[in-house]
């Protein structure tokens, strides 16, 4: 999987756009505000990536030590 990144447009007329990549889930509606912070405006429209519906995958690693009687 790639890094997580937001892209940023601006059109010629000066109308913002901006796209989240590689960012799972509902996080990538906790950069609404920032990105508005950031341009000095409002979000105006809005919509889901395909990555709002995936979710990210933890490998979680675990070492089981046990005591065997040798044979």
């Amino acid at each position: 999987m790639s890094k997580p990144r937001i892209v940023v447009t601006v059109n010629g007329d000066g109308q913002v756009s901006a796209e989240t990549l590689d960012i799972l889930g509902e996080d990538c509606l906790d950069y609404i505000a920032v990105l508005e912070d950031l341009i000095g405006g409002q979000v105006r429209d809005s919509s889901y990536t395909a990555d709002f519906t995936r979710q990210a995958q933890h490998v979680q690693e675990r070492q089981v030590n046990r005591d065997v009687d040798p044979a």
